[in-house]
């Protein structure tokens, strides 16, 4: 009755693991592409998918047939095939043929994949971002346009985006599953990709895509989230515009905007800036930019953008990412100061 019992929960759990297997959204779904290095490593995964079912089913049918029509009846021994020549070369040539199938568009993906040449050129017009993970979250440089933005990624749709990727700490990855990845940013060197944002797929997923750590980085390594806006060519060059156009910190508008202003400028600004110029080496960036924090869709990556969450993680970050660098660096803030700041921090906008 035990082992019973046993069983039961082992198929229990089986079959709640394959349920929820199929649980997700679809901007977060690798299966569900949405640029063409997603496409291509999907189709990739529908070959070798397809390669392997083939195999299984080959194999059980012969199995099965083998089992049934060669059942031993009698004591009489069967006819020996050991050192059949035409055994011996379809089993050898089938699976050479299914890894040639198999590896032939692999290894050319992988270099076309790999081709980050127009962003070394001199003088290059393609789009680069330079993307540099820290603990636990992501700041984006983008060199040709001198701006710097933390936490959401802004790219433009229909066109190669190619990425400069670094760590500040330890071993990340950067991992934007509907749209192709993932590669690891180091501390010792610099990683180089592309990827493609499809317009039709951005509009169905509401021009919103996640990003996410796919490198066990620390306590928080969950909730290392970042969030990709992709727009059309024209709405990406109005943002980097308008982002262009902000040369000193934006003036509070509101008596406790102003108040958190003041607060802000003896307290946060010694790690954030409110400006999105790039006017300090990689090293030096030790909290987001928070340039355009009132018109982003999370806070801290994960947490739903209104004042009230603003407050609860500016109160006790230490409760939402443990492990978090901004933890104990911001003082003792009484709740009306908390209140003034997020009335600061949410009117930083650089676009109605």
């Amino acid at each position: 009755m035990k082992r019973l019992a046993k069983w039961r929960l082992i198929s229990l759990f089986a079959m709640l693991a394959l349920v929820l297997s199929g649980c997700g959204k679809p901007y977060l779904s690798a299966l569900n592409p949405a640029g063409e290095v997603a496409d291509t490593q999907y189709d990739l995964m529908k070959l070798s998918t397809y390669i392997m079912v083939g195999v299984i089913l080959v194999v059980v049918v012969i199995f099965v047939l083998v089992f049934v029509r060669f059942r031993r009846k009698d004591e009489k021994i069967p006819k020996q095939v050991e050192g059949s020549h035409r055994l011996e070369i379809i089993w050898t040539t089938i699976p050479i043929l299914l890894l040639l199938i198999l590896a032939v568009p692999t290894v050319a993906s992988t270099f076309k994949l790999a081709d980050v040449s127009p962003m070394d050129k001199k003088n290059t017009k393609a789009l680069i971002v330079n993307v540099r993970s820290h603990l636990y979250w992501w700041d984006f440089e983008y060199p040709g346009q001198k701006i710097v933005t933390s936490q959401e990624l802004v790219v433009p749709t229909n066109e190669k985006v190619y990425f400069n990727l670094k760590s500040m700490d330890v071993k990340h990855s950067f991992w934007i599953p509907a749209v192709g990845g993932k590669i690891d940013t180091n501390t010792d060197n610099a990683n180089k990709f592309w990827l493609e944002f499809d317009d039709k797929r951005a509009n169905e997923a509401g021009n919103l895509f996640y990003g996410k750590c796919a490198e066990l980085c620390g306590p928080s390594h969950a909730l290392m989230d970042f969030k990709v806006k992709a727009m059309s060519r024209d709405k990406f060059d109005a943002w980097v515009s308008a982002m262009q156009d902000v040369k000193e910190p934006q003036k509070a508008t509101t008596a406790s905007a102003v108040k958190g202003q003041e607060i802000f400028n003896q307290s946060c600004i010694g790690c954030h800036a409110v400006t999105p110029a790039n006017k300090m080496p990689d090293t030096a960036r030790v909290a987001p930019n928070l340039t355009n924090f009132g018109d982003r869709s999370r806070v801290a990556g994960i947490l739903d953008h209104n004042k009230e969450e603003l407050k609860n993680w500016i109160k006790n970050p230490e409760t939402y990412k443990p492990g978090n660098m901004m933890t104990g660096k911001y003082g003792n803030l009484t709740d009306d100061q908390i209140d003034a700041v997020a009335d600061y921090l949410m009117g930083l906008k650089v676009q109605e």
